[in-house]
């Protein structure tokens, strides 16, 4: 036994300074193990990353919430472009919220909101935001933190209070130099004292309620109590006809409604039995019903097919390398033939043959995967410090690539060593 460990040490020790013999040509077949194996780990990098972000999204809506939005009905386009001053009412209502909460099984709560856009001002600064009238509980729902100052309250939604709290993006843009805990702000000729400034964690979700917004940032928000909504801004929102003449109307009484129940599993039965209640008090198809946890199961599903496409793509690098390794040991065997053949005729045997050979391909590709997890761990940090990106390297796509790089020196390196094993000793000792 101490002998053949002997001879296996003494083997890989022949094949490596073969390999040196000719470090140019073993640094050129390395290479595409290399970027194989990191272009295999940067790449589910990346798409970890980019999962991550849109699960994360998804989870700040609420895995436990169902999500109603208002949704503008199709228009009849001869009656839109021949009618003045024409009234649309649509959408959810303060009576839809009240239905879902009493009848609905395993509602926890449930969070009315009116979403406008209007216009703020604070002395010489004028900024168009989101006008969100809502209650007391939405920082529990919707994913919102408090910096400073506090929500509004019970206290401001009994009594109709003009008071505010305002994100911070929006609160660095309108008040550059003062605190704004100790200001007002101006939304269409009333002032609203701020008392708090927020995080805001999904107003992307809110954009699509009020119109576009184009160019301007999206934590440009402002929330008042709901009764102070209703009765400061009411609910008829009058819009110019941008086809005809005369001036469009809406009455939109709430433009998103939050379901939260009290665990996952009601939600599965809630979406259904919603839908069916709002049925029969919308005439008209003026809602849709968002479930997150529906969506994140599907963004599950999505991440999961994407790396697999995404490894796939990058395990044919791998696979290249490992034929440009076959391809230079074949070349090497021909070579040195008459190596093979002084070693046979000097007593070593077809396996000593095969274990140089192989050991040779197997220190290509585990030393160039090696350096091609290195390049691959360092391409992501890399990537994510010159842009926005999130990228994410986990232990199991460096196992992966490294695994598969070892793999293929066996595979591809069997051949090779089989050939040169099976060479006859006294026709390889004629070769010139």
């Amino acid at each position: 036994m101490a002998m053949r460990a002997s001879q296996l040490v003494s083997t890989i020790k022949l094949g490596i300074k073969s390999l040196l013999l000719h470090k140019l040509r073993s640094g050129l077949t390395m290479l595409g193990i290399i970027f194989g194996v990191c272009s295999v780990i940067a790449m589910l990098a990346i798409g970890e990353g980019a999962s991550y972000e849109a699960q994360e999204a998804i989870k700040n809506l609420g895995s436990n919430n169902i999500i109603i939005r208002s949704l503008k009905p199709p228009e009849d386009t001869k009656e839109a472009g021949g009618t003045r001053g024409r009234e649309l009412n649509y959408g959810l209502t303060y009576d839809d919220g009240a239905r879902i909460y009493s009848t609905i099984p395993g509602v926890h709560r449930v969070l009315p909101m009116r979403i406008i856009r209007e216009n703020v001002r604070f002395n010489e600064n004028y900024l168009p935001c989101q006008i969100i009238g809502t209650t007391p509980i939405y920082p529990e729902i919707a994913g919102v933190d408090v910096v400073r100052g506090r929500f509004i309250c019970d206290t401001d939604e009994l009594h109709q209070q003009n008071v505010c709290a305002i994100t911070t993006g929006l609160a660095n843009r309108l008040f550059p130099y003062q605190d704004p805990l100790t200001q007002a702000v101006k939304v269409d000729g009333v002032y609203y004292r701020v008392v708090g400034l927020v995080q805001e964690q999904s107003t992307t979700d809110q954009r699509s309620q009020a119109g576009e917004m184009e160019g301007e940032p999206l934590d440009n928000n402002i929330y008042i109590p709901m009764s102070t909504s209703r009765s400061r801004i009411g609910e008829l929102i009058l819009k110019r006809v941008t086809s005809g003449f005369g001036v469009e109307a809406e009455r939109v009484e709430l433009h998103q409604i939050t379901v939260q129940m009290k665990d996952t599993e009601a939600v599965e039965i809630a979406d259904a039995q919603i839908k069916t209640l709002l049925n029969r008090f919308h005439d008209q198809n003026d809602y849709e019903i968002i479930v997150p946890l529906q969506l994140l199961r599907q963004a599950e599903q999505t991440k999961r097919i994407f790396n697999i496409v995404l490894g796939s793509i990058a395990a044919i690098s791998l696979l290249v390398g490992g034929i440009g390794i076959m391809n230079i040991m074949l070349a090497t065997v021909t070579e040195r033939t008459r190596e093979i053949g002084v070693r046979r005729a000097l007593g070593a045997k077809k396996r000593d043959i095969t274990t140089q050979f192989l050991v040779e391909t197997v220190v290509l590709s585990i030393g160039g995967g090696l350096v091609g997890v290195l390049v691959g761990v360092a391409t992501p940090f890399i990537v994510s410090n010159l842009t926005d990106m999130i990228t994410i390297v986990t232990f199991w796509s460096v196992f992966l690539a490294f695994g598969i790089s070892g793999a293929i020196g066996i595979a591809f390196g069997i051949y090779p060593a089989s050939a040169a094993a099976k060479l006859d000793p006294i026709e390889a000792l004629r070769h010139e």
